[in-house]
């Protein structure tokens, strides 16, 4: 697999200007796919504006001066996905990275309590030793419960101090959603059914919002109850 990537052939979830020069950085292996993540050498030089140049981006990280969810990153292609949390200690600016509703990643400022826990979409989950059963996440984090009370696409609200759940957002019925996928990315609705299709196809989602649409379920992401718990990005035009 290639260290390298052409700004050309960038995801285009990435904002950044493709024909001022050649090259870009690609993002390394970890918990977000390539298309999906952002390195974090680019959001602090691309996104931020704190630097000039790639080596003043490696300065700032190497100092320690930036954390995504709670813990100190070092490495200049750690790649930043969907609901992570940026954080910027001496500046006292967080960050949450979003979908905006042109497909791209983007950081959403928010306020310091609004720093201290995150959303994570179970993906799946796994039966353990002594029927305990282990969460997977969107983001590659996992959790061992004791109790098998979730659903894979269930989302939790997780403190990063205490790694306790304070709340949990079911994706069923009733539930508001942002969509993270497909052509109605960046749109928030209400979950109005989910229409489970008995064969290899994927099931899919009947919402409910400033207009009504079908989506695929594995795009819907529940972000509160009644009303959302994050604020939606403002649409930029480039």
């Amino acid at each position: 697999m290639s260290s390298h990537m052409k700004r050309l052939n960038a995801p285009r979830t990435l904002r950044l200007h493709r024909k001022e020069k050649k090259w870009t950085v690609r993002p390394s292996a970890g918990p977000h796919k390539l298309t999906e993540s952002i390195p974090l050498g680019l959001i602090i030089r691309e996104y931020l504006g704190m630097c000039d140049t790639l080596r003043e981006a490696k300065h700032i990280l190497n100092n320690g001066e930036v954390l995504v969810d709670g813990i100190v990153r070092k490495d200049y292609k750690f790649p930043v996905g969907l609901m992570d949390i940026i954080s910027i200690p001496t500046g006292k600016k967080q960050y949450r990275v979003l979908f905006d509703q042109r497909g791209k990643l983007t950081l959403v400022t928010i306020q310091t309590s609004d720093a201290e826990w995150k959303l994570r979409r179970i993906e799946k989950k796994t039966t353990l030793p002594g029927n305990k059963i282990q969460l997977n996440f969107h983001d590659g984090y996992c959790l061992i419960v004791d109790k098998d009370e979730y659903h894979s696409g269930d989302v939790l609200k997780m403190g990063f101090k205490d790694k306790k759940i304070s709340d949990v957002y079911p994706r069923t019925k009733g539930t508001i959603a942002l969509i993270t996928g497909g052509s109605h990315i960046g749109e928030m609705a209400t979950i109005d059914d989910i229409d489970i299709i008995a064969s290899s196809k994927p099931n899919l989602a009947l919402m409910k919002g400033a207009h009504d649409f079908t989506t695929l379920e594995q795009y819907v992401f529940p972000v509160g109850k009644t009303k959302p718990v994050i604020t939606l990005p403002e649409v930029r035009i480039q």
